[in-house]
């Protein structure tokens, strides 16, 4: 049963609705917009003390413009609906832009958020709302996250609304940052883990298929990654698979960090890093096509010793020495590479250099396998697309491993053909690989 609910600072109960055609809406991958239930309430934290006094009579004067909008119902001082040709500041600012993120009560999102409430990632003229999923068990942990983001009066954050029905919160989603999955846990292994979280993209592709922006720009960050861009490109088949990205990006700002370190550089000298392959500790860190203040890697640092082994396996386990060192997971370093990621596409990237990003594979240059989702070279012109790098060096070295960690994305691929349409699952993982936030 979906939920949906509404802040209110005035010591309301939450207000819930059920979602009567929720299970038609998942039975189909087609794109249908249809209105969604309204909540029996509505309090907003704009002149809170008279809506208490006059209960009913609020309630029943906000429900018009409810119905007029047909949306998932917004929070707090997010509740009225702001005209922002209305002053000479916000008439020039540029048209709404609706960021949708589940696992929106989480850790990474919790540093996320305000990061693009702020206007770091999208500009200080861009207002954006932000849509917020969650389940049934973190729906109060958000409800203190749009609280937070309440207090925090960005004046660029204009709409904040919550719910757990990604049928009503990725309705119209210009952006979607997919970030909610479960952790494998002690002995589960990752073919299990492929399918648990594979159900959970499934069902978000369907949604964004149905309710999203036609040309919703996805990041898939949830765990594995790489094959859960793949169900939702599946399962989305209005939407371009150009349009789907799965996060190396962190793995490419690791990788920068090691090469400045032994270089003794600063860490903005290091360009042209790709990560090419899964999201798994069989990610290839390419120091062949890496620069250090515009010099090839290789002739900065001469330890091929060092590059082929410490560097490779550092970049590798990255992740799971931090969990060692801290006790968690990484959550505001992955938080900054989704806002490098996001801002790799809508900014103009810098001449001859290029980003990581996984994407779809169909029509790439470098002869890897089609229809799975890779981590390679991208350059963009700041409009939200990319396209891929040609012009890269290949050796035997960097081939050989970029064939490994394709093999293990094709196994993936098997172990998910019953969530891709293609057929009945068979899932031979000969290496059990780790991610790397794992231990």
């Amino acid at each position: 049963m979906g939920l949906s609910t509404a802040y209110s600072p005035a010591g309301s109960r939450l207000a819930t609705a059920p979602l009567a055609a929720a299970a038609a809406r998942r039975g189909s991958v087609q794109r249908l917009h249809r209105r969604r239930p309204l909540l029996a309430t509505v309090r907003c934290s704009v002149d809170a003390a008279k809506q208490v006094q006059d209960g009913a009579a609020t309630i029943a004067a906000q429900e018009p413009a409810r119905h007029k909008t047909g949306r998932l119902p917004r929070f707090g001082v997010f509740c009225p609906t702001y005209d922002l040709t209305s002053d000479d500041k916000t008439k020039s600012w540029k048209k709404l832009v609706t960021i949708a993120v589940s696992g929106a009560a989480g850790m990474i999102a919790n540093h996320l958020l305000f990061q693009l409430a702020s206007g770091e990632v999208f500009g200080q003229d861009q207002p954006i709302a932000l849509k917020l999923l969650g389940s049934e068990r973190s729906l109060q942990a958000l409800e203190g996250v749009a609280m937070e983001l309440e207090d925090s009066l960005y004046p660029l954050l204009r709409e904040v609304s919550i719910g757990i029905d990604p049928y009503e919160v990725f309705e119209d989603a210009d952006w979607a940052l997919l970030i909610g999955a479960k952790p494998r846990g002690p002995g589960m292994e990752r073919a299990a883990l492929l399918d648990i979280n594979g159900q959970i993209f499934a069902d978000q592709g369907k949604a964004l298929n149905a309710v999203a922006s036609p040309n919703v720009k996805v990041i898939v960050v949830g765990n594995p990654c790489n094959t859960n861009a793949l169900i939702c490109i599946k399962n989305a088949p209005s939407i371009p698979a150009k349009n789907f990205h799965a996060l190396t990006r962190l793995d490419e700002n690791r990788a920068k960090c090691q090469l400045a370190l032994k270089a003794g550089v600063f860490y903005d000298k290091v360009s042209n890093m790709t990560i090419w392959g899964n999201h798994s500790t069989t990610q290839v860190p390419d120091f062949l096509n890496a620069k250090i203040d515009g010099r090839p890697v290789k002739e900065v640092i001469k330890d091929t010793k060092w590059l082929e082994e410490e560097f490779t396996m550092t970049v590798q386990n990255r992740g799971g020495v931090l969990i060692q060192k801290w006790g968690r997971s990484s959550a505001a370093s992955t938080s900054v590479s989704i806002v490098d990621a996001i801002k790799s596409l809508v900014t103009p990237t810098p001449e001859g250099d290029w980003f990581s990003s996984g994407v779809y594979t169909t029509g790439n240059p470098y002869g890897i396998a089609e229809d799975i989702v890779f981590s390679m070279p991208c350059r963009s012109k700041g409009d939200g697309d990319y396209e891929l790098v040609s012009d890269v060096l290949m050796d035997d070295f960097l081939w050989e491993r970029i064939k490994k960690t394709e093999a293990e994305l094709l196994a993936e691929r098997k172990c998910v053909a019953h969530l891709t349409g293609e057929g009945i699952a068979f899932c031979d993982l000969r290496e059990d690989t780790m991610l790397p936030g794992e231990m």
